[in-house]
C-alpha cells in the first residue's frame, strides 16, 4: 500500500505540475516587449534597497489575453497601493526568476481599481497599525507591527539590513512562529472553560490572522500545519511529524507547484518547521534527558534547530551565513510574545486618556530594545561571513543531519508524535 501510494501521489504529482506550465510558454514571445499588463496585487506591496515599490501580481492580462502565472513588478515609490488593488502597469517585459513567469523593473503605473469593499482585512489592519502609531514612534511602532500583524513595509531599509544580518528576519514576517504564539496563547487561555471553546477561539485565530497577512506560500504552510495540529489535539489524536510535513506540502503543492522547486520562501518555511518538530525535541531529549525545558533552552533549541535545517538553503541562495543569530535570538525571542501583547493592547486603547500613553511607554521601551540588540549583534564586524558550497555539499548535510536524527532518537527512544505545536 506504501508503493501504491507513492506512485499515485508521483502521478498526481506530475500531472499537476504539467497542468501548472500550461500557458507559461506564452511569456517568452513578451520578453524584450514593452507591454501594458493588468493584474491584481495578491502581497503586501514591499520597499527595496532601492526605494522602490515591488509588487507580485496574478490574474495576469496581457493584450486582451488572461495567463496564468505571476509577475514581479518594481516601480518609483508609491504608499497608496494596497494589497488585492487591481493595477496596470506599463514596461518592459524581463525574463522572470524563482515563482514568477515574468519581471518588469521600473513600470510605470498606468491605472488602480480599489474593489468595494475590497480587501476588508486589510483595512482592519491598517486602521490597527494607525492607532499604534498614535503614541509609539517608528520604528519601534513598525517593528511591534511586524511581530503582530506581519506587516514588514513601513520599517526602515537600514533595520530590514540589521534584521537579515542578525538572522532575526522570520519574526518580522508572517510566518508559523507568530501564528503559533497566538495559537497557543488562546487555546491555553480559554481550555480553562471548554476544550470546545479553545478550538473555537484557536481556530478563528488562525483564520483571522492568515485574513490579515495574506496568503503567501510560508503563511500556507503555517496555516495548514497549525490547523492539523489543532484538530488532532481537539480529537485527542497524536500526529507524527513525518506525516504532518508531507502532507502539508503535498496540499500546497497542488495548490501551487512551483513552490516546491522555485519558491524560497515555501522552502524556508518548511526546513525552519522540520527542524522544530523534529530536531530541537530530539537535541532536548539527547543533552537534557526527561527535564522539560524552560523557556531559555526550549528557544535555544528551537532556534539551533531551525538555523541548522535552513543553513544549506540559505547558503546556497546568498552565499552568507550569520554568525550572531543565536545570540541575537536569545536576547529577543523570549520577549516576541510581551511584545505582540503590549502592541496589541496598545492599538486597542490607543484612544483612551491616560490609559493608552501608559500601556504605550513599556511597549516602546521594549521594542527599542529590540531594535537595539538587531543593530548591536549586526554590527559587529564578524556578525556575516560569505560561504559558497555547491548541490552536494547540500545534500550531504541533509543526509549526515537525517543521520542524526536518526541515532538520536534510537538513543533516547523518543516518540516523535508525542510532541505538538499548539500544545
Amino acid at each position: 500500500m506504501v508503493v501504491l501510494a507513492v506512485l499515485a501521489g508521483v502521478i498526481l504529482g506530475l500531472w499537476r505540475a504539467g497542468v501548472g506550465q500550461v500557458g507559461m510558454e506564452q511569456y517568452e514571445g513578451l520578453v524584450g516587449e514593452r507591454v501594458e499588463v493588468s493584474g491584481r496585487i495578491t502581497e503586501d506591496p514591499d520597499i527595496d534597497k532601492r526605494g522602490m515599490t515591488v509588487l507580485r501580481l496574478t490574474d495576469i492580462n496581457i493584450y486582451e489575453r488572461q495567463l496564468p502565472g505571476n509577475i514581479w513588478v518594481t516601480m518609483a515609490k508609491n504608499d497608496a497601493l494596497r494589497r488585492s488593488d487591481r493595477v496596470v502597469v506599463d514596461g518592459k517585459m524581463t525574463d522572470g526568476f524563482g515563482s514568477f513567469s515574468g519581471a518588469i523593473y521600473q513600470a510605470d503605473i498606468v491605472k488602480v481599481e480599489r474593489p468595494v469593499p475590497g480587501d476588508v482585512a486589510v483595512g482592519v489592519r491598517d486602521w490597527f497599525a494607525e492607532r499604534v502609531r498614535l503614541h509609539v514612534p517608528d520604528p519601534e511602532a513598525s517593528l511591534g507591527l511586524g511581530y503582530l500583524l506581519g506587516l514588514r513595509r513601513s520599517l526602515p531599509a537600514g533595520l530590514v539590513e540589521a534584521l537579515q544580518v542578525a538572522g532575526l528576519t522570520h519574526i518580522i514576517v508572517a510566518s508559523g512562529y507568530n501564528l503559533t504564539i497566538l495559537v497557543r496563547l488562546s487555546r491555553r487561555l480559554f481550555v480553562r472553560v471548554s476544550k470546545y471553546l479553545a478550538m473555537l477561539s484557536s481556530t478563528a485565530m488562525i483564520l483571522c490572522f492568515m485574513a490579515v497577512t495574506g496568503m503567501s506560500p510560508s503563511m500556507s504552510r503555517a496555516g495548514l500545519v497549525a490547523g492539523l495540529s489543532l484538530a488532532a489535539w481537539y480529537y485527542g489524536r497524536k500526529v507524527h511529524p513525518l506525516v504532518l510535513l508531507p502532507l502539508a506540502a503535498a496540499v500546497t503543492l497542488i495548490i501551487n507547484p512551483s513552490f516546491g522547486w522555485s519558491d524560497l520562501g515555501w522552502q524556508l518555511s518548511f526546513g525552519a518547521f522540520a527542524g522544530v518538530i523534529l530536531l530541537a525535541p530530539l537535541l532536548q531529549r539527547y543533552f537534557f534527558g526527561d527535564k522539560p525545558p524552560g523557556n531559555i533552552r526550549q528557544i535555544l533549541g528551537e532556534t539551533i534547530s531551525a538555523q541548522l535545517m535552513t543553513l544549506p538553503i540559505l547558503v546556497m541562495a546568498f552565499g552568507v551565513m550569520s554568525n550572531v543569530a543565536v545570540i541575537a535570538n536569545i536576547m529577543i525571542l523570549p520577549l516576541v510574545p510581551l511584545a505582540m501583547l503590549l502592541v496589541f493592547l496598545t492599538g486597542i486603547l490607543a484612544t483612551i486618556p491616560v490609559i493608552g500613553m501608559l500601556i504605550a511607554y513599556p511597549t516602546t521601551w521594549l521594542l527599542s530594545y529590540m531594535v537595539w540588540v538587531a543593530e548591536w549583534t549586526s554590527s559587529v564586524s564578524w556578525a556575516q561571513m560569505e560561504v559558497e558550497i555547491g548541490w552536494w555539499v547540500t545534500v550531504a548535510f541533509y543526509i549526515l543531519l537525517g543521520l542524526a536524527i536518526w541515532y538520536m532518537k534510537r538513543a533516547t527512544g523518543y516518540r516523535l508524535g508525542d510532541s505538538s505545536i499548539v500544545e
